[in-house]
């Protein structure tokens, strides 16, 4: 029989160091306190190769954590899949690689599309020179490339780290009688790269300024960056202001864009905005003159509505999941989360799949407008009630929550407003326990990676936080190596932990997919990784 329990991932929160860069180290946090002094406990890796990330310098994701625990296992993600079919060259022998060579033969431009930077979280530059090289090399004369600024995922104004050399060598380009250049520049939160349909006016910016070529018109990107940078020290690469690039006027009938970002949730509203009907006008936004551009993803972003229709990159197969486990043996679920991580806690949990499996609840509550610095509670609480509402009428026998607060929070950098995300994440918590202890019901909390115990930038050799000059302290806005906790609170006193108690690394977060199906009384598959409880009491 299965034993009710709530999956609670504490999104971007992992085990870090504590000192003056670890918010959840300065945060009051009596409840969670308490849970590592009276319940077992563990570490579970959630970065690099622990999530079939590329290598184990590699930060894990919203993306490749909630896929681990979904599948179960490890399969190899987007990064590495990428990687792989470029060094293999396979992602150069399809029909799709055929037509972009076909079409820029004939005299199409190939546009470039994505975030520029190494963070390897939704791409990596070392992909778009790779993109790139090969289009020169099968005869493209006529490149434009569309920078996304990060900020994010790597150092806050780190953007001219890879812009400049990007612009030498589009220039270099000239020798081989390639017209190279950059074509339009923005920031990452300000445009095209929406996710859950929250903000559809980013993506009609980065529509006008990538296909249209419309917005302000400068003569040079590096310089409008350090323009950008002079005229406000408080704006980081995350929010810089868009704009268009030399005598750029559009996307033109015959072209061909690449969207090179690899992660699927902030890159299927734009793939829709190149590939949808007319319906999408009045549904989203007038997208004007719509030009014969060839679309081109470098994986497929969503497997089940088939976007985009081209790809280069073969999406990794889920099979297997707990999902269709739980499914299969009629087990009632429930998930829960705000906007910003409702898709992982659904879409990418189960497998990158939409469609909803039997017997499963959803609620979705929609994320706040405002900057997450200045609303650092988001929507925990309301997550909470509703999650203990279904706990109270006994709705399920597995279900699962993601409270986004350490994450959205921390990517902004602020110390004092992650600080108090980490407060009301405890908070949230003490309510679970109290509504787990009176209904019986098992609960698991965990991360699905770091972010807001590292909330300063480290030396890379002695791992101390690092100051600038006035000696204040560097911010970081990225995710993080570090591991993640992973708790078991058992009022029902039937389960214990296979790993032993204490900060040592058990594993994968992987192994979070076992864990649930013991609990639900489902039948773990062979080649799962092993549950992280084991029942004490027959």
């Amino acid at each position: 029989m299965p034993t009710p329990h709530l999956l609670c991932i504490l999104d971007g929160f992992g085990w870090g160091p504590e000192d003056e860069g670890n918010a959840i180290h300065l945060a009051k946090t009596p409840v969670w306190d308490s849970l590592l002094e009276h319940h077992p406990w563990c570490l579970l890796a959630a970065h690099g190769t622990a999530v079939g990330m590329p290598s184990d310098g590699d930060m894990g994701n919203s993306e490749v954590g909630h896929n681990a625990m979904g599948a179960g296992r490890i399969f190899d993600q987007g990064a590495k899949l990428v990687g792989v079919a470029i060094e293999s060259g396979s992602a150069w022998q399809s029909k799709t690689w055929d037509t972009i060579v076909s079409r820029a033969t004939a005299g199409g431009t190939v546009h470039l599309l994505g975030l520029v930077s190494d963070g390897n979280v939704h791409s990596h530059v070392n992909h778009l020179y790779a993109l790139l090289n090969q289009a020169v090399s099968d005869g493209a004369r006529s490149i434009r490339v569309h920078v996304l600024t990060d900020g994010r995922d790597v150092a806050p104004r780190s953007t001219l780290t890879w812009l400049e050399p990007l612009e030498a060598h589009l220039q270099s380009l000239a020798t081989e009688g390639v017209d190279a250049a950059v074509a339009s520049v923005g920031g990452r939160m300000v445009i095209t790269m929406d996710r859950y349909e929250a903000d559809w006016p980013m993506v009609e910016r980065g529509w006008a300024h990538h296909v249209h070529g419309t917005g302000k018109r400068v003569a040079r990107a590096s310089s409008e960056v350090r323009h950008q940078y002079d005229s406000d020290p408080s704006v980081d690469d995350q929010w810089l202001k868009p704009f268009v690039v030399g005598d750029f006027q559009g996307m033109r009938d015959g072209d061909t864009c690449i969207l090179f970002n690899f992660r699927g949730d902030r890159a299927i509203e734009i793939s829709r905005a190149f590939q949808d009907g007319p319906e999408f006008d009045a549904q989203h936004f007038d997208r004007g003159t719509r030009p014969d551009v060839f679309f081109v993803g470098m994986m497929e972003y969503d497997g089940d509505l088939h976007i985009p229709a081209h790809t280069l990159v073969s999406p990794p197969a889920f099979t297997g999941t707990v999902a269709e486990a739980l499914a299969a043996a009629n087990r009632r679920t429930f998930a829960c989360s705000e906007t910003q991580k409702f898709g992982h806690v659904t879409y990418f949990f189960n497998g990158n799949r939409s469609e909803v499996p039997a017997g499963e609840q959803r609620h979705e509550i929609a994320s706040d407008v405002l900057p997450f610095d200045q609303a650092p509670a988001m929507k925990a609480q309301v997550i909470v009630e509703e999650v203990v509402s279904a706990m109270v009428d006994q709705r399920f026998d597995a279900a699962r929550i993601n409270i986004a607060n350490g994450d959205m929070v921390g990517h902004t950098g602020s110390l004092p407003a992650s600080i108090r995300a980490v407060e009301v994440l405890d908070h949230a918590l003490g309510q679970l326990v109290a509504a787990a202890r009176k209904t019986g019901t098992v609960l698991l909390i965990t991360a699905d990676h770091g972010n807001v115990e590292e909330m300063v930038r480290r030396n890379k050799k002695t791992g101390a936080p690092q100051r600038d000059a006035d000696g204040t302290l560097i911010p970081s806005t990225s995710h993080s190596l570090n591991p993640v906790p992973f708790v078991l609170v058992d009022p029902t006193e039937q389960w214990g932990l296979t790993a032993p108690t204490g900060a040592q690394v058990a594993g994968s977060v992987a192994r979070v997919g076992a864990t649930v199906l013991t609990l639900a009384g489902v039948t773990v598959p062979g080649d799962y990784l092993p549950s992280l409880v084991r029942r004490e009491l027959q």
